[in-house]
C-alpha cells in the first residue's frame, strides 16, 4: 500500500466533510457529507433468531435480502458489533445503506436480544467467528460483505483470514487487531490528556477504589470518562438512538466485557490480554480489504496505516472529527465512505 503524503491527507481533513482514502495506487478519494441523519430509525423488514454454536442469536434485516439470496441483487452487508458484550444498536445509522442492498445487524450470543446462556465456554474468538458464519448459513446468503467494528473487527479479521469464497469484501472498522498494539495506542493517547487526569488514572490503577469509597470511585470514573470523551465517543447520542429500545433488549453485557477484556478500554486483564491477530493481516485479500478509523480514534490512524501496509493492496479511510464510535460520531461521512467502497467492490465482482 502506498499512502498519500501527510500534507495531502491533512488537506483532505480540512475540506468540508472530506474523508481520506488511500489505496494501493496512491489514489485519494473525497467522499462528501451525506444528508442522512434521521429523526428515527426504520423498523426491520425481517427479524429472525438463528441457531449458532451455543444458542440462538437475534438478527434484523433491512433491504431486499431475497434478491441477494437469489443472486439477482448486490451482496448484503453484515455488521459485527464491538464489546465484547455490545449490541447492534451502534450500527443503526448504517441502515441508510439499505436503499441499495440488504443490511444485516445481529447481536452476538450473550448480548442484546440474543440468548444469554452465560457460559464462559462460549466466550472464545473461534466460537464468535463460527457464529458469524452460522448467521450467513441461517440466512442462506451465498455471498456477502463483512464489516467488524472494534472487537467485532477481531471477529471480522479472523473470518477474513479464512478466505471464505462467500466473502465479497472485508471492512475492519477501528479494529482490535492485537492487544499489544491496542494498549500501546491507549498509553500514547493517555499522554494527551490533562496531567491531572493522567495522575488520577495512575492512582486508580495502583489502588482500585472500594465500593464504600464513593469519592474515589467518582474521581476514577471521571478520569476514565475523560479518556472516553476524547477518544471513544465524542458526540452525545442522537434522539433516534435514545429512542431505540427494542422490547426484550438486555443491552450491553458487562460480565462478558470484563471476562474477555477488562475493566476499561485501556486496561486488558481478560482472556484477550494476549490476543495477537497481526499475523493474520498477511493472509487477507488486500484489494478487498478496507481499514476505517476515526481521526481521534483509540484505534489510532497511525497504527491502522501499519496494519493496512501488511494487507497488501488494502485501503485506508480516516473519518474526520470522529473518535472510536465513527458510526455515531460522524454517521454521514461514515455511511458515505462505506457506500463508495461497496459500490466499487460490487463492480469488481
Amino acid at each position: 500500500m502506498r499512502l498519500i503524503d501527510r500534507r495531502r491527507m491533512l488537506g483532505l481533513f480540512a475540506a468540508a466533510g472530506a474523508t481520506a482514502l488511500a489505496s494501493g495506487a496512491g489514489r485519494a478519494v473525497q467522499a462528501g457529507p451525506a444528508t442522512f441523519r434521521p429523526a428515527s430509525f426504520p423498523e426491520p423488514d425481517r427479524e429472525v433468531r438463528l441457531p449458532v454454536p451455543g444458542g440462538r442469536v437475534y438478527a434484523r434485516v433491512n433491504g431486499d435480502l431475497d434478491a441477494a439470496v437469489a443472486g439477482v441483487g448486490p451482496p448484503p452487508i453484515v455488521m459485527v458489533h464491538g464489546g465484547p458484550g455490545g449490541t447492534h444498536s451502534g450500527f443503526l445509522d448504517a441502515l441508510a445503506l439499505s436503499d441499495e442492498r440488504a443490511v444485516i445487524l445481529y447481536d452476538q450470543l450473550d448480548s442484546g436480544l440474543s440468548d444469554h446462556p452465560m457460559n464462559p465456554a462460549n466466550w472464545t474468538v473461534g466460537r464468535f467467528v463460527d457464529e458469524l458464519e452460522a448467521v450467513r448459513e441461517g440466512l442462506k446468503i451465498p455471498r456477502w460483505h463483512v464489516l467488524g467494528h472494534s472487537w467485532g473487527g477481531t471477529v471480522a479479521l479472523e473470518y477474513g483470514a479464512r478466505r471464505s469464497p462467500a466473502l465479497a469484501s472485508l471492512m475492519l472498522a477501528s479494529p482490535l487487531v492485537s492487544t499489544r498494539s491496542w494498549i500501546a495506542d491507549a498509553n500514547l493517547l493517555r499522554g494527551d490528556l490533562p496531567p491531572a487526569v493522567q495522575d488520577q488514572l495512575i492512582r486508580c490503577e495502583a489502588s482500585a477504589p472500594s465500593p464504600s469509597d464513593k469519592a474515589l470511585s467518582a474521581a476514577c470514573d471521571a478520569a476514565t470518562n475523560a479518556f472516553y470523551a476524547a477518544f471513544l465517543t465524542r458526540e452525545p447520542p442522537s434522539p433516534a438512538h435514545r429512542a431505540y429500545r427494542p422490547a426484550g433488549d438486555r443491552g450491553f453485557n458487562p460480565v462478558l466485557y470484563k471476562t474477555m477484556w477488562g475493566a476499561t478500554e485501556f486496561s486488558a486483564t481478560g482472556t484477550l490480554k494476549a490476543y495477537d491477530g497481526e499475523p493474520l493481516l498477511d493472509r487477507l485479500d488486500g484489494p478487498r480489504t478496507l481499514f476505517m478509523v476515526g481521526q481521534y480514534d483509540e484505534s489510532r490512524p497511525a497504527t491502522a496505516i501499519g496494519f493496512s501496509r501488511r494487507a497488501r493492496g488494502s485501503e485506508l479511510a480516516v473519518v474526520p472529527g470522529a473518535g472510536h464510535a465513527t458510526f455515531t460520531d460522524r454517521p454521514e461521512e461514515t455511511v458515505a465512505v462505506l457506500r463508495q467502497w461497496l459500490r466499487r467492490q460490487d463492480r469488481r465482482a
